[in-house]
């Protein structure tokens, strides 16, 4: 069931792009006029709708689609360029009629990357998406494109994961940390929305500040179905939208030099199992990756249930990949610190580019696009008899479903016409899995304000 979010004030206006935004074709502004299948109005209307409506604490992208069902956008070809005409758009964006410059560039970051993505990549016979080294380059390409890739740096992107729906506490403990990061000349790479994504950066920021480090980032990866639920916070100064989810995983992996995981729910659980399926992989039990779990000191019983699920799931050499650090945002950022240097020497000595991890093992398990619809949930593979890093695979498609379900249009749109994702397990498998996703429930990590949490998954 969808939220109700009633509609705020809204303001019609025409304005220039700004940032990174290309002379556009044409070919290429009928595209995104048009709103049959074959156009991308549809999608630049969601994923700009986000952008404009950042303020709003809602994760349900339905929801908002219905409150501004007479919002629009229409991109204008002239002689000087492009400009964007927005109709009903939500007037937070804007201070005194004019447009606040950090959404301008959200908005023109979008449209690059929405075109970028359609034209080159996925109707381009130049890369191969059937193909991990095919997907692999289409990520480097969708990257570079975006002017993410920054060769001239020595590492320093700490990618930070965790829930957008997430206690006071937490969310100051994220800043500290990030503070302390800031301090230790890092940047910070999140899911570019609220709670653990946007708390990082904001301590970062005042770091950097402290140490005139002008050119500090905060990096910002989304992807079209999720945006709506993680909407870019005002501190990300690049946002990247990739195509989808597994693009997405992919891009935090290959840019960031080290990752530190917050408290969060379901996504964030898809998050680990994602990057700890990559590390199982054989190819990449000698690269170094620092990965750190961290948190309040009273988070130290979530972090014992995500341990504990992950022993039993992976087996007990799965703690070897990673730090639990609880109540210490000095030691994560000084234990983060170390081993981004040891990622450097690492990568000096084998002559590996800093700014992009092409070394790293992707299986096709974790790049294939996976699309929870209800039979594909039912069919998945929950059973300890299968390579570790299989399990893990299946596994994060059966959380990426549960968070469609939960914040996604399409999902909740499946949900509601079809009733909730039944997921099969072997009987041990399914106790732990149910334990787990009982205590997201309990803690309130499924939802904001303290919604009351209708599961959109039942399991057998």
């Amino acid at each position: 069931m969808t939220e109700n979010v009633q509609p705020r004030a809204t303001l019609s206006s025409i304005i220039s792009p700004e940032g990174s935004l290309e002379v556009l074709s044409q070919h290429e502004v009928n595209r995104l006029h048009k709103t049959s299948q074959s156009g991308l109005h549809d999608l630049l209307r969601r994923c700009a709708l986000a952008v404009l409506n950042c303020g709003n604490p809602s994760d349900d992208s339905l929801a908002i689609l219905e409150a501004y069902k007479d919002f629009d956008i229409e991109v204008l070809q002239q002689d000087r360029g492009i400009r964007l005409k927005l109709t009903n758009a939500p007037a937070e964006a804007f201070v005194d009629g004019r447009m606040i410059r950090g959404i301008r560039e959200h908005l023109s970051s979008i449209i690059r990357d929405i075109v970028y993505v359609y034209n080159e990549i996925q109707h381009h016979n130049r890369f191969d998406l059937s193909t991990g080294e095919g997907t692999t380059n289409a990520v480097f390409h969708i990257l570079r494109k975006a002017g993410t890739l920054k060769p001239g740096r020595d590492p320093s992107l700490v990618v930070c994961w965790g829930g957008h729906s997430i206690s006071r506490e937490e969310y100051e403990y994220t800043k500290d940390v990030g503070y302390h990061l800031g301090l230790r000349d890092l940047d910070i790479c999140t899911g570019c929305g609220p709670g653990a994504m946007k708390g990082p950066m904001k301590g970062a920021n005042v770091a950097h500040a402290k140490q005139r480090r002008k050119e500090g980032r905060y990096l910002g990866v989304s992807e079209p179905g999720i945006i709506a639920a993680e909407a870019p916070n005002p501190i990300v100064n690049e946002l990247v939208v990739m195509p989808d989810i597994e693009k997405r995983l992919e891009a935090f992996v290959r840019l960031g030099h080290g990752i530190i995981v917050f408290p969060g729910g379901v996504g964030t659980a898809e998050e680990i199992l994602y990057l700890l399926g990559i590390l199982l992989h054989p190819s990449n039990q000698d690269i170094p990756f620092p990965l750190i779990f961290t948190g309040p000191a009273n988070s130290a019983a979530y972090f014992q249930k995500i341990d504990e699920f992950l022993v039993y799931t992976l087996g007990e050499d799965i703690r070897r990949y990673y730090t639990i650090i609880t109540g210490d945002p000095v030691s994560v950022a000084r234990t983060m610190r170390h081993g981004i240097d040891e990622i450097a020497e690492f990568r000096r000595t084998h002559q590996d580019a800093f700014y992009y991890n092409w070394r790293l093992t992707i299986a096709r398990d974790f790049q294939a696009t996976f699309e929870p619809t209800h039979d594909a949930m039912r069919g998945l593979a929950l059973h300890r008899q299968q390579p570790t890093h299989e399990l893990a695979a299946n596994l994060r498609r059966a959380f990426s479903g549960i968070v469609a379900g939960n914040v996604k249009e399409a999902g909740i749109r499946a949900i509601e016409a079809h009733g909730p994702f039944v997921l099969t397990a072997e009987p041990e498998l399914m106790q732990r899995l149910d334990e787990l996703l009982t205590s997201f429930v309990a803690q309130g990590r499924m939802k904001l304000d303290g919604q009351h949490y209708v599961p959109c998954y039942v399991l057998k």
